[in-house]
């Protein structure tokens, strides 16, 4: 099955990043936070991508062009100008970057893909949001109920502690606790072809009209995943990334040990 992930938005929130770069270029850890959710389907042997470009896309294809010689070590002879590679760190991923246009909407970056996913089920997910849920449930969750759309179900952190109170005692206080209620959409899609149908053009927004009437018709499942999700939409997030990475606590590494060099 075929990953797609929307890498085309200008991330102004992220502006104090986002100048030079587009937002899942922007690094944790070291390494681009698009890198992050890439290793996150490939742990589950999900390894063909399709990357929509839109902002800044040249920047993508460079890292990715160059991602060999950027991650393995190289010999270089001077006198002849040939590299020689001398450990390969490279992944097994195949990486299409697909323009699909600077100002386009997120249902129509996904429509220009319709040629190259053919007419097969395909995940989808966002380029800014990392989480542990486990693709191959998600995917035989998918499978099970038969509808053409499922979307992963989160429920985000708090952006400040909660103190609950007794007249004017603190009788609780838990700092940036995950809301008990309030369910979001936290990307990690799974779609049938035919969900292309409910797409227009390039403005059409994935997330209003095509999800709208996929609801509507009772043809779009939640698969609820009440554990780890964080999307990177402000400084303050990716610093939050940041330093659980820093910490050894990242619970989206659900991959194996990172090279020093990956």
């Amino acid at each position: 099955m075929k990953v797609v992930i929307l890498a085309g938005g200008l991330g102004t929130r992220l502006a104090e990043e986002t100048y030079l770069k587009p937002k899942p270029m922007v690094e944790i850890g070291g390494y681009p936070i698009l890198w992050h959710i890439m290793s996150i389907y490939s742990h589950y042997g999900y390894n063909e991508f399709f990357i929509a470009l839109g902002y800044k896309g040249q920047v993508i294809k460079d890292y990715f062009i160059n991602y060999q010689f950027r991650n393995s070590n190289i010999r270089v002879d001077l006198s002849s100008g040939k590299t020689t590679i001398l450990k390969d760190q490279a992944k097994n991923w195949k990486v299409n970057l697909i323009d699909t246009g600077t100002d386009t909407m997120t249902g129509g970056r996904l429509l220009r893909l319709k040629e190259y996913i053919s007419n097969e089920p395909f995940m989808l997910t966002y380029g800014d949001g990392v989480s542990n849920v486990d693709i191959n449930k998600l995917v035989n969750f998918h499978n099970q109920h038969g509808k053409i759309g499922t979307v992963t179900a989160v429920r985000p952190s708090a952006r400040f502690g909660a103190i609950n109170f007794d007249g004017d005692q603190v009788n609780s206080f838990q700092e940036k606790p995950q809301t008990g209620e309030g369910w979001i959409n936290g990307g990690f899609f799974v779609f049938q072809p035919q969900f292309f149908d409910y797409l227009e053009n390039d403005a059409s927004i994935l997330e209003r009209e095509p999800l709208e009437r996929l609801t509507q018709q009772c043809e779009l499942m939640s698969y609820k995943h009440p554990d780890y999700w964080r999307c990177m939409d402000t400084i303050r997030d990716k610093e939050a990334l940041e330093e659980r990475w820093k910490s050894n606590d990242a619970p989206w590494k659900v991959w194996e040990k990172v090279s020093s060099n990956a």
